[in-house]
């Protein structure tokens, strides 16, 4: 049988766990065989460098964690998928900076519990020399107090793109908001009411039609902010979550990207999303990275030997459809919502496709994590971020957290069989 090889470009920036992680795995993978054929997955780092439009691209997918901020590689991007139907995780025609803005506005659109937002203009004017004249003539001049005490504090002011927190302030009153407009410079900012008080913050990361909610705590340190904790929510609110993810997921054609959530009591709130390079790093997932690593060579194997096609733009209709149905609850409008992202995933192709090319990926990732090589991972990347002092600590601190996942995968497996 002759091997079908599906080239596999990761276009990085500074990461070089989970990189190394996804190499590994797809090498302890091997030769696969789905639908009469069988197929290896091959994997390049991709450089950046002058292109011609009409160069053929060499690669099927590209898993892609830089061009929401450099340029030059997210016009390569859109020209391989418009010119060469190569496979992209993220659509970068709807996911070009980590826009929340948009997302905002499609959740609100379809019923979603997003808090109270209002984009405010920029504090200082952009760079541009119209600016004075169009300031001068359209600008209607507003009280900033005025509309945030009718949304009423505390809120938050943060960017509308977002940006790895940068630039989000809590606003507990008028001092406090004037001093963050100050602060903002040319950044557009939104102004959102805050959820408080909540029960839990969650974190849901997706790739492809795989989610995994995660406890998050944003006040603590990096290492500590997901807490390894499997009943945090109640089935339902969990199921939400997940149909929230996936339904932003799949309206923007986003498949490698991570949602955030306040829960109040039963209520699901919407706060933040469109990550163009959501957080895999191993010091930060630590017990869930394995899984990241599983969904992330799953979901590749699948779209590179299915031949999966890329739907680089937006139809709303479909789901605006739904959205408008005065016959359907919030309950309804949910399943409704799940059922049109598990098709836009193809769901049950998926799960198909698992089932006879990878039916042992669970039992090689264990084997992979327990083994030296992830373990001389895992050392490399404390000592690049963390100071020589703390690096026994943390890597004792790490070490028993993946520890933990290795126990309890190894009785999941076993119950298994």
């Amino acid at each position: 049988m002759t091997s079908q090889h599906h080239l596999v470009g990761l276009l990085l920036g500074a990461e070089e766990d989970w990189p190394q992680a996804f190499e590994a795995l797809t090498r302890a993978v091997g030769p696969f065989s789905y639908r009469g054929a069988e197929h290896v997955l091959d994997t390049e780092r991709i450089h950046i460098a002058p292109f011609n439009l009409r160069d053929p691209a060499r690669h099927e997918v590209v898993i892609d964690r830089l061009a929401y901020w450099y340029y030059h590689p997210r016009e390569w991007l859109k020209k391989v998928a418009l010119m060469d139907d190569v496979y992209l995780l993220n659509s970068p025609f709807t996911f070009q900076s980590m826009e929340k803005h948009s997302a905002y506005c499609a959740l609100i659109r379809l019923g979603m519990k997003v808090p109270e937002t209002v984009l405010v203009p920029h504090k200082h004017p952009v760079d541009n020399v119209r600016w004075a004249y169009t300031s001068r003539n359209y600008n209607d001049p507003f009280d900033l107090a005025e509309i945030a005490g009718e949304m009423g504090y505390p809120l938050f002011m943060k960017p509308f793109d977002g940006g790895g927190w940068r630039g989000v302030s809590r606003i507990g009153d008028e001092a406090a908001l004037r001093s963050a407009y100050d602060e903002s410079g040319e950044m557009l900012m939104h102004l959102q009411k805050a959820v408080e008080p909540f029960d839990v913050f969650a974190r849901a990361l997706t790739i492809g039609p795989e989610t995994m909610v995660m406890h998050f705590r944003p006040d603590e340190p990096m290492h500590d902010r997901y807490a390894v904790d499997h009943d945090f929510l109640a089935p339902a609110v969990g199921q939400e979550a997940i149909t929230i993810a996936q339904t932003v997921n799949a309206f923007f054609r986003w498949e490698f990207n991570s949602c955030e959530m306040l829960v109040q009591g039963d209520q699901v709130l919407p706060i933040d999303y469109a990550n163009a390079c959501p957080d895999v790093a191993v010091t930060s997932l630590h017990y869930y990275f394995p899984w990241a690593m599983r969904a992330l060579v799953r979901w590749t194997a699948f779209c590179a030997a299915s031949g999966r096609r890329s739907r680089l733009h937006v139809d709303p209709t479909p789901w605006f459809a739904v959205a408008d149905d005065p016959e359907l609850d919030y309950q309804a409008k949910l399943g409704r919502y799940q059922q049109l992202a598990d098709a836009h995933f193809e769901r049950e192709q998926y799960e198909a496709f698992c089932a006879e090319a990878l039916p042992d990926l669970d039992e090689r990732v264990l084997a992979w994590v327990s083994s030296a090589d992830f373990d001389r991972v895992l050392v490399e990347t404390v000592r690049a971020t963390y100071p020589p002092a703390e690096h026994e600590r943390f890597l004792a601190h790490f070490r028993g957290l993946v520890g933990l996942w290795v126990s309890d995968e190894t009785t999941l497996l076993g119950a298994r069989a």
